[in-house]
């Protein structure tokens, strides 16, 4: 059961890893208009559609959300709108680092923190339920592990940043830009940690023993990723005002292409998450995996982004000692998804 939520998760992470496949066939439209549009349906459509599935009959999703549990719901909602952050900046690492290196150095940050920072918190609001106690030896060691590979991983980057000449770095990746990716991947990181904390703080936000354990997070994703949203929204439609891009919606002749890559890219996005709920239900049996299972999605992100990576051939032209540092670190990922099982 445990290796069936593994594989479960790992489906999910691998659809995430290949979002911004179709987003290179949209035509025609701003980073800004595409944006927002595959937004709609990463983290609104689908997720609303996906915490319908947490219903049981004769109950809606206006009764959940009513139930006197505001501090929660509010909180789950905040900390959306905080990840939201991370969303944006998500897509300039990979500007200026690549999809293989932007994500492994922004997912593994978002990984550590994220699965950190939730009983944290959860802690200073309800001490009383005692949530720290979440964070075992064990939990603690899958981290240091998940961070160990992305840290190896980050070291290939900074290789492959001083072994290729400028032109090689722009054939690779047309803005490459180490040092100013670097930051912009940790500010990433950093808020896109919160998504895991809006998953904490919603953690209640089911029906309880009415709801299928595969679907009791999909309502509190639902909150994180409408504050998300939000966030992404806002600087959206700013960028549309500053850059004049408002044309982008009425251009009629690229709609059906674009609608149908935005979705594509959306469902891609979303099935991370979606995998994340259904492989938690098969996680039941071990607590240790239940908290790091946030953490191994985002550690198999990297690794599947990292095989991206090398089929768009963003690492070409590196030495072989570049490659078997990338290597290492992708194995040292690998194992910190089953180590934390094994102590």
């Amino acid at each position: 059961m445990i290796l069936l939520g593994l594989l479960i998760i790992a489906i999910g992470a691998f659809c995430q890893s290949s979002c911004y496949v179709p987003i290179n066939k949209i035509k025609q439209w701003s980073w800004e208009s595409y944006w927002i549009v595959q937004g709609v349906f990463a983290w609104l459509v689908l997720p609303f559609l996906g915490a319908l599935l947490a219903v049981p009959e004769g109950h809606s999703l206006c009764e959940l959300f009513t139930a006197g549990n505001s501090f929660n719901i509010w909180m789950t909602i905040i900390f959306g709108v905080l990840w939201g952050v991370g969303g944006l900046t998500f897509g300039l690492s990979m500007r200026y680092l690549g999809v293989a290196l932007g994500q492994s150095i922004a997912l593994g940050t978002c990984a550590g923190l994220g699965t950190v920072m939730g009983p944290l918190l959860l802690q200073v609001f309800f001490p009383e339920t005692d949530p720290i106690s979440k964070l075992t030896f064990s939990v603690i060691l899958g981290v240091v592990v998940t961070l160990l590979g992305i840290a190896i991983i980050g070291y290939a980057g900074s290789l492959k940043a001083k072994s290729l000449s400028p032109e090689e770095q722009s054939n690779a990746v047309k803005d490459f830009n180490f040092p100013k990716g670097l930051a912009i991947a940790l500010l990433c990181g950093l808020m896109s940690g919160c998504f895991n904390v809006g998953l904490e703080f919603g953690a209640g936000i089911n029906f309880g023993e009415l709801t299928d354990p595969m679907y009791r997070t999909l309502p509190a994703t639902f909150l994180v990723t409408l504050g998300g949203f939000v966030t992404n929204a806002v600087y959206c439609f700013y960028q549309n005002s500053k850059n004049n891009t408002w044309s982008d919606y009425s251009n009629g002749s690229v709609w059906a292409n674009n609608l149908f890559f935005c979705l594509l890219a959306g469902a891609l996005w979303y099935s991370q998450f979606f995998g994340l709920a259904l492989g938690k239900g098969f996680l039941t049996e071990s607590p240790t995996l239940m908290t790091l299972s946030f953490c191994i999605l985002m550690a198999l992100n990297v690794i599947f982004s990292n095989l991206w990576g090398i089929i768009l051939k963003e690492w070409k032209g590196c030495s072989s000692r570049t490659i078997t540092v990338l290597i290492i670190g992708i194995v040292v990922l690998i194992i910190s998804c089953f180590l934390p099982q094994l102590i």
